[in-house]
């Protein structure tokens, strides 16, 4: 049976997290905790994570936690491919997390709505089966809020901003929220908890107790995502005004035909077409090169005029009908005359 659980996508409003965030403050953490594994995710403090819990033994972990004090110890795993996780399996720094609402499905599985509560160390295993239960212990921040963390933070605020009116699927008031963080490790958390990261890179934020070098990492990581959406942004723009431009120029010159047709003019296209299409039929070109020649004035006839290569075919389609393909002159085979131009030119 495969040993996972699935992490559900939400879509938490800002004012979601800020109504839970507060709801862990003051709980004291056991020292004994069971361990639920998720994978390819990461808990922060004070954060929530939706989770679907599937398989058996977690199902019986989240049961005998609502029956004591709704607390358990969240570990990622390490690698992918595992399926029977054991305790070597999994990150060693953790989060301890309440357990806010829990919805039991017709199958039996359990939805989940979690909310970090501290950062924790997990110990010696105490318990494999039926689920996995260790000794925990809470680990504190490190570092003061200093005037150059303040400025730092400041920076960051800025440009999370800015990263929120780029990113399609985050709420605008995220950024509101994040600028009424007071604290950088909490921001710092925030921030990391929204970004699309690897699981490496959200390991080592979660890892970083010092909130000062915490509050670096994620703004070196922000302005990375940032610069992705920035020129994301660029090139659609830079298209659909390519497409916008075309579509208008196409309408214009569809405009323009209709116009010429009622006043019974040509328009300057066409007439260069029928021109270039009478010069071929009096050129008398041998038929292979008359196949190449209408073949290439058809290919002229489709193409924009704005386009790279209908100068080079217009040009080829000039150089192919002035060859003097229906012009021939007497041959002069005598020698001495021949002798006598070559003297003169050499």
């Amino acid at each position: 049976m495969k040993d996972e659980i699935e992490t559900i996508i939400g879509n938490l409003s800002a004012q979601e997290v800020a109504e839970k965030g507060e709801e862990g403050k003051g709980m004291e953490i056991p020292e004994n905790l069971p361990i639920l594994p998720i994978r390819e995710s990461v808990l922060f403090p004070k954060m929530l994570l939706p989770l679907m819990v599937s398989q058996e033994r977690h199902v019986k972990l989240i049961d005998a936690a609502l029956l004591a004090n709704k607390m358990i110890g969240i570990a990622a795993i390490k690698k992918k491919g595992v399926t029977e996780v054991k305790p070597e399996d999994l990150y060693e720094v953790g989060t301890a997390a309440y357990i806010l609402k829990m919805l039991k499905m017709p199958n039996d599985s359990l939805r989940l709505l979690i909310q970090g509560i501290s950062r924790i160390r997990v110990g010696a295993f105490t318990q494999q089966e039926p689920f996995l239960r260790a000794q925990v212990t809470t680990l504190a921040e490190q570092g003061e809020k200093t005037t150059e963390t303040q400025a730092l933070m400041a920076g960051v605020k800025g440009i999370f901003q800015k990263f929120v009116e780029l990113a399609p699927n985050l709420p605008a008031d995220l950024a509101i929220m994040a600028m009424n963080v007071e604290e950088p490790g909490v921001l710092a958390d925030l921030i990391a908890s929204t970004l699309n990261l690897s699981l490496e890179d959200k390991q080592a934020i979660l890892e970083s107790m010092e909130v000062k070098a915490r509050l670096e990492k994620v703004n070196l990581l922000l302005n990375k995502e940032l610069q992705v959406l920035e020129l994301g942004s660029k090139i659609q723009t830079q298209v659909r005004e390519g497409i916008d431009k075309s579509q208008r120029e196409y309408f214009l010159r569809e405009q323009l035909k209709a116009i010429q047709k009622e006043l019974g003019e040509k328009d300057e296209r066409t007439a260069e077409i029928e021109e270039l299409r009478e010069r071929i039929a009096k050129a008398k070109l041998p038929p292979e090169a008359l196949k190449e020649a209408e073949r290439e004035l058809d290919r002229l006839a489709k193409m924009p005029p704005s386009a790279p290569e209908y100068t080079v075919a217009r040009t080829y389609l000039d150089w192919l009908i002035e060859l003097p393909w229906a012009v021939a002159t007497e041959d002069n085979l005598e020698i001495q005359p021949a002798q006598k131009v070559l003297d003169e030119d050499h």
